[in-house]
């Protein structure tokens, strides 16, 4: 299973996001997805009480939530809870807040960007290139990036037809 760890913005706000190659889904950290929605300063404790209060939410939490290692702020990989966009939308629903609907349409934008580069792998390069030079690396440096992938790649598939 190879899980592709990016942070995504809403709004300025950090939500760290996983991409499942196997299982072809988006996951996204409830805790930062409730950090936004609720401007917390403790979004777990918010769950916690979330969970109380939705009985609902609180019988299919074992199916929501999957606990998948990420990056926090100590910059340590840690478990933490995360959903799928089924179950971030569940999650969503269960908190009042005006943030809700545009977090929904920043989901949804997500996972269609993410289905439009697996039909056309040339806009996962583009999105690449724009990803690296919003992190500040030199044109330079990014095509020499890209053609180290790719020579990477040619030398796999070399080594897959010896194996």
């Amino acid at each position: 299973m190879t899980r592709r760890e990016i942070s995504k913005l809403f709004d300025d706000r950090k939500i760290r996001t996983v991409w499942d190659d196997k299982e072809e889904k988006w996951y996204f950290s409830i805790v930062d997805v409730v950090a936004v929605l609720t401007d917390s300063a403790d979004p777990k404790q918010y769950i916690k009480r979330m969970k109380s209060r939705d009985e609902g939410l609180k019988a299919n939490w074992g199916t929501i939530c999957t606990l998948v290692p990420l990056v926090s702020e100590d910059g340590k990989k840690h478990k933490e809870m995360t959903a799928d966009t089924t179950g971030i939308f569940r999650v969503i629903q269960s908190i009042p807040s005006h943030k809700a609907e545009p977090i929904k349409q920043w989901i949804a934008h997500v996972a269609a960007e993410r289905i439009d580069q697996l039909q056309d792998p040339e806009l996962s390069i583009q999105q690449a290139m724009m990803d690296y030079k919003r992190l500040g690396y030199s044109d330079n440096w990014i095509n020499q990036r890209l053609k180290s992938i790719e020579i990477r790649k040619d030398l796999s598939d070399q080594w897959k037809d010896v194996i």
